[in-house]
């Protein structure tokens, strides 16, 4: 492989380099005095967090990771002591949602039960899902209404928690709150807005992939039915004669898939309409069509899928076209999230093993990225509108070393012809199939 200045990486470099930066990620943990572990979001903080999406539950599933893969207990010890952190937060955070509240640590919790034999993890995510459900108003748990922060978010994390009626309850709003359009249905990600959000992170694809999910899972077809109009309003939006993102390659219009952020624009002094990775571009919508596909075994979301992946390939990343333009190495926007997706293709058989593969492509860009000294390795994101414009590293799933990590161990497993399946498969990525 060949990293950004020519450098050559191996897959055992690869491998190295995720070591050491689990090394770090360890390091930057804070000692709780009940003896758990926790982490902040970024290193100079005084508090940690407890969240998925930039926490102590995001790090918890890449030490099962490593864990599996290295075969190290220590790996597992931490995990345990992540976990018993985790579990004496259960009743003083404010957030129910999967991505920065209480779902997501019951469903991190329910992992370590099932992995590890904890049976303290097991019960404190039991603690967890009741307040989740006590504390529904009949419609929603706040103000976000969507897959990060909202019922979608909810649904899917208890479903995998094991409480399929929670599930139910959280997804059962969507059909009285469906706005029809020309094509299908939205919905609004929050009420105090007129902009109507469309990828898989805060829009209503990701909501159609949960419907899609909780409804095959417990036998309610209404809510498929509800997902596949979701669906059918998002390709609606599609640009026209798109080639893929138009950055770099001008051939093949009209192979690609490519949807605004939003309509109206959201924020449009700081968000962009168009973005490529997980959270609001094609990588992720590539994601929810893959769920669409198991749901229902219509080649057409396959063939959607193949869209995205067009999209993505032709856009320019992971090369800094211009500022701006791809500045974050993490799994939520960043290179990690398409890597997932890569992995999942060459998993598939969707895309051939090769050495000169995408998959390898970013796996490299990532290695040439990262700050690598005696604390170990992490990786900077950018702000290009900030001086200096590197930021501060960051620890946990959205941004930071725990979700990087992640990708790179299991791009090392999948290279050498080994277990495609992550230890802990994340609620909105598909496990993989023949």
């Amino acid at each position: 492989m060949t990293a950004t200045g020519g450098t050559t990486v191996t897959v055992d470099e690869v491998e190295e380099l995720a070591a050491e930066a689990l090394r770090w990620l360890i390091g930057t943990a804070r000692e709780a005095p009940d003896g758990g572990l926790a982490w902040p979001d970024r290193p100079s903080d005084d508090d940690s967090e407890p969240m998925l999406y930039f926490g102590t539950a995001g790090t918890v599933p890449v030490l099962l990771e490593a864990w599996r893969h290295f075969g190290d207990d220590a790996y597992a010890d931490t995990a345990l002591r992540a976990a018993r952190s985790l579990a004496h937060r259960v009743e003083d955070i404010e957030d129910d949602s999967l991505y920065f509240g209480r779902t997501g640590l019951a469903l991190v919790l329910r992992t370590v039960q099932e992995q590890l034999g904890d049976a303290a993890s097991g019960a404190a995510a039991d603690r967890a899902l009741a307040l989740v459900r006590s504390r529904f108003d009949g419609t929603r748990w706040g103000a976000l209404f969507e897959l990060m922060g909202g019922n979608a978010g909810i649904g899917l994390g208890a479903l995998l928690a094991g409480d399929e009626d929670l599930a139910v309850l959280a997804m059962e709003p969507y059909l009285r709150t469906a706005e029809p359009t020309p094509d299908g249905v939205q919905w609004a990600h929050r009420p105090d807005t007129e902009a109507r959000l469309h990828h898989v992170s805060h829009g209503s694809l990701g909501i159609a992939l949960a419907l899609a999910r909780v409804g095959a899972d417990t036998g309610r077809a209404d809510l498929t039915e509800l997902a596949l109009a979701g669906a059918a309003d998002f390709v609606a939006r599609a640009e026209p004669e798109t080639d893929g993102g138009g950055e770099t390659d001008g051939t093949r219009p009209g192979r690609g898939l490519l949807v605004r952020h939003s309509t109206p624009q959201y924020l449009p002094d700081l968000i962009e309409p168009f973005s490529y990775g997980w959270c609001h571009g094609p990588a992720g919508d590539a994601q929810a069509f893959r769920q669409l596909r198991d749901v229902t075994a219509d080649p057409a979301w396959s063939a959607l899928a193949d869209r995205c992946w067009h999209t993505v390939t032709h856009s320019g990343l992971p090369r800094r076209l211009r500022p701006g333009f791809w500045d974050n190495n993490g799994r939520c926007c960043g290179t990690a999230g398409v890597l997932a997706l890569a992995c999942d293709r060459v998993a598939e058989g969707l895309d051939p093993y090769a050495p000169e593969g995408f998959a390898h492509l970013l796996a490299t860009d990532l290695a040439a990225r990262a700050t690598r000294d005696a604390d170990g390795a992490r990786w900077s994101n950018v702000e290009h509108r900030a001086t200096p414009s590197a930021l501060e590293p960051r620890v946990g799933w959205a941004m930071g070393n725990a979700g990087i990590v992640r990708e790179l161990l299991r791009f090392v497993r999948l290279t050498r012809g080994g277990d495609p399946r992550y230890a802990f498969t994340w609620p909105d990525q598909p496990a993989v199939t023949a």
